[in-house]
């Protein structure tokens, strides 16, 4: 059975960059008819919050991203210490004692020799005594993975063919010197354990999973397939790892993006298809296909999500809104009209009450002074309410009769003084909507 994972660490809040491969990881499991798991990575207690937990859930939720079974890494240290046993007793694992200021001068060295800043592995040859007195000094050295070093293959499900030697690359530290299991090897032993069949993640993992197919077979395991989608850039090209924070998908919720917009734009952007709203799960699933995606950086711009968001409130049924429409005070028998009005008006839903302001209490009339006297007269002629929509044809047919306008110049001053707005919704729709119609009193 295909089963994937979503496994963010709960040290902040998720963001696009995060959206991205846990849609791609649910799409492949829901394709397939598999299982999707959302896997809590909290080994780092100092840092792990039980706010970003609950916020996790909460955007995954609010997006439609069900999981199937849920696994905490905080529950599972013995499994993870065990593995680490396992590797040691194979010699695979050993303890390394230098200082960060001693690696640096290490990697330092090398870069000016023109060689690769890789790890020499000078702490496999101490002796017992060496590291004895090393631990009584510096305390507990961090743990690292003895890779063999060859080269390590795999077919990457969106990069295709990868061939990375491991002896360009730095034996993994995967137990910290204060004990913390480190993603590393959590990870892999998770991904073993719970028979991950499918892992997609951004492509700056593409080191981390050479090591992890050496770690998943040392401990007799079967390496996943693996795929690495493009990493995000902002609209010029710009890296986002500043502006994250600002793109939590928290943020986008109260900024009134829809989370169809946000999965249309996810699950199609760095693909050679269009993108396409799609008001389902369903729908965007049947389109997804992991093979048209490409390596190249992808350029995200937020402002993008907004015509998706506005292009699926346009298509919004009044049943959908009934309640939202009920807690602004429209009444129910003016609902529908004045949702068939303001929902081809908006970009969120957060702009719904003001339109529902403006003809419940009137707008502060818009009138340029050349349009004085001829907006006092078509007010003596508006008829007292309630209005149709045949009214506003009436009274802009009297109006034009009284004063001679015509076209622009007799519909745009009389919109402005009803509304306050240059453009907007037809007239015939908004005035049987105005319960106050302040530019009245010119006519006095």
């Amino acid at each position: 059975m295909t089963t994937t994972r979503f496994a963010p660490s709960p040290t902040g809040h998720i963001h696009v960059g995060n959206l991205r491969t846990a849609l791609f990881n649910y799409l492949i499991a829901r394709k397939a008819g598999g299982t999707f798991i959302l896997r809590i990575d909290d080994t780092d207690a100092e840092r792990s919050k039980e706010e970003y937990v609950d916020g996790i859930k909460r955007d995954l939720e609010w997006l439609g991203l069900h999981w199937d079974k849920t696994e905490r890494q905080s529950a599972r240290l013995d499994r993870y210490h065990a593995a680490a046993d396992e590797l040691r007793a194979m010699g695979r694992f050993y303890e390394a004692f230098e200082t960060p200021t001693e690696l640096d001068l290490k990697r330092k060295k090398l870069l000016n020799m023109g060689k690769p800043p890789v790890y020499d592995r000078a702490a496999l040859s101490l002796s017992d005594a060496e590291k004895d007195a090393l631990r009584a000094e510096r305390g507990n050295g961090v743990w690292r993975f003895k890779l063999d070093q060859q080269r390590i293959d795999w077919t990457d499900g969106i990069l295709g063919p990868i061939s990375i030697d491991a002896a360009s690359v730095s034996d993994p530290v995967l137990i910290r010197g204060d004990g913390q299991i480190l993603y590393t090897l959590a990870s892999v032993v998770d991904d073993m354990d719970m028979g991950v069949t499918n892992i997609v993640r951004g492509s700056d993992h593409v080191t981390n999973t050479a090591t992890q197919i050496q770690i998943i077979e040392a401990l007799g395991g079967t390496a996943p397939g693996f795929a690495h989608h493009s990493l995000l850039t902002g609209p010029q090209g710009e890296s986002l790892s500043k502006r994250l924070g600002v793109l939590s998908i928290r943020d986008l919720r109260e900024a009134g993006v829809e989370p169809e917009a946000l999965l249309s734009l996810m699950a199609r952007l760095g693909s050679s298809q269009p993108v396409e709203l799609r008001l389902s799960l369903e729908e965007i699933a049947e389109g997804f296909e992991l093979s048209q995606f490409g390596a190249a950086p992808t350029k995200f711009d937020e402002q993008d999500l907004y015509p998706l968001t506005a292009r699926k409130l346009h298509q919004l049924p009044l049943a959908e809104v009934t309640e939202e429409l009920t807690a602004i005070g429209v009444p129910a028998e003016k609902q529908e009209a004045f949702w068939n009005v303001a929902r081809e008006n908006i970009v969120t839903r957060k702009e719904i009450a003001g339109w529902w302001e403006l003809f419940r209490d009137g707008a502060e009339p818009l009138i340029a002074d050349e349009d004085r006297a001829f907006i006092a007269e078509a007010m003596a002629l508006l008829p007292e309410g309630p209005y149709t929509t045949e009214t506003w044809g009436e009274w802009t047919k009297a109006v034009k009769e009284a004063t001679g306008r015509k076209g622009k110049g007799l519909f745009m001053p009389l919109r402005k003084a009803l509304t306050g707005l240059e453009r907007g919704p037809e007239m015939s729709d908004v005035l049987p909507l105005l319960e106050k119609i302040p530019a009245k009193a010119l006519a006095k």
